[in-house]
Formats: C-alpha cells, sequence, structure tokens
C-alpha cells in the first residue's frame, strides 16, 4: 500500500467479472494518475456540460409535476404534454452530447503554462470497452495551447493485464503505462 499526506490507500477491488464495474475502476484509476501524479488541474467544463442539460431535464419534470398538483389533470393537460416533449427533447440532446461531444472522455486536465503567456494545453483521456469484452482500449489526447496542434496516443489491452485475479486494480501497472503515454506525447510536444 502507498502512504500519501500519512493515510493509507486501500486497494480498489472489484468483481472482475462485471465488465462496466471493471471499466470503471480502471478509469478512476487513470484519473488518479492524470489528476494526482501529475501536476494538472482537471477541467469540469465537459461533464458540467452534461449536468446543465440533466438539470434542465429536471427542472422541466419538477415543473409539470407541481402545475399538476395545483391544477389537477384535465386542466393541466396541455402543460403536461409540453413537459413531457421538452423532456424528451433534452433526453434527446443529451444522448447527442454523450456521443458526438463526450466521446468516451472521462477525465480532462489543465497543463498551465508556466510563463503564464501561453494558453494552456488540455489532456483529454477517453476509454471503451465493449459489452462481454476483456479489451480495454484508452487514447490520451494532447491539445497544445502554444500551436493549437493536437497529438494522441492509446493502446488496447485486456483487463487482465491490469487487475489481479482476485480483482484487485494493480495501479502501478496502471500508473506505468498511463506515464510512458503521457511522456511519448510531452516529448513530442518539446520536440516541435
Amino acid at each position: 500500500m502507498s502512504k500519501k499526506s500519512g493515510e493509507a490507500v486501500e486497494p480498489v477491488k472489484v468483481f472482475k467479472w462485471d465488465g462496466v464495474a471493471v471499466k470503471n475502476a480502471l478509469d478512476d484509476a487513470i484519473r488518479d494518475v492524470m489528476t494526482k501524479k501529475l501536476p494538472y488541474a482537471e477541467n469540469h467544463r465537459l461533464m458540467d456540460g452534461r449536468l446543465v442539460i440533466c438539470g434542465l431535464a429536471v427542472g422541466i419534470a419538477m415543473f409539470a409535476l407541481a402545475w399538476d398538483f395545483f391544477y389537477p389533470f384535465p386542466k393541466s393537460k396541455p402543460i403536461l404534454i409540453c413537459c413531457v416533449g421538452g423532456y424528451f427533447f433534452l433526453m434527446g440532446i443529451l444522448t447527442l452530447y454523450t456521443t458526438f461531444k463526450e466521446k468516451g472522455i472521462f477525465v480532462v486536465v489543465m497543463q498551465r503554462d508556466p510563463a503564464g503567456l501561453d494558453p494552456d494545453s488540455t489532456w483529454e483521456v477517453a476509454s471503451k470497452m465493449k459489452k462481454f469484452d476483456d479489451m480495454y482500449e484508452v487514447t490520451i489526447k494532447l491539445n497544445d495551447g502554444k500551436t493549437g496542434q493536437s497529438r494522441e496516443t492509446g493502446f488496447s489491452r485486456s483487463v487482465a493485464d491490469f487487475i489481479d485475479e482476485n480483482g484487485v486494480i494493480c495501479q502501478d501497472i496502471i500508473e506505468t503505462t498511463v506515464m510512458k503515454m503521457h511522456n511519448s506525447l510531452a516529448s513530442a510536444k518539446k520536440d516541435k
């Protein structure tokens, strides 16, 4: 077990036959590397977009509920129809947002320019894992703030490479793999 600021870190254990739980645990382990092992600040703007869309949908549902409470059903029918239509419209927008904007990105971190003169560089990490498949695909993308160019690298490996036979996430293996990918992109940035 590694120690950070005087406290013991418990190893993460998952049910290794649950693909969604394994993917989420591996995503969290990579998020820890990108936010805690590297001097980057996490940017929540991408996830905030999803929260805004969901918040609007819940607001519409609450308005419909309150309207129906004060003006029982026959009177509230037109308002309920509008609210249900608005709710389903927002759920369609949410589906498009997660499919085309998020694209599996689970962490975005900002690399601040040390001098503060150039724009910040953005690191995005996305993952995929198909249902009933053990292949875990990760892509790290660097959007260089200075040049405006983007570079990416990734891997596709079995989850068995990152989880032991007891279902414990091997954080050291994940950290080594992510740091190699990060360093390859960072060194390519310096070469240009």
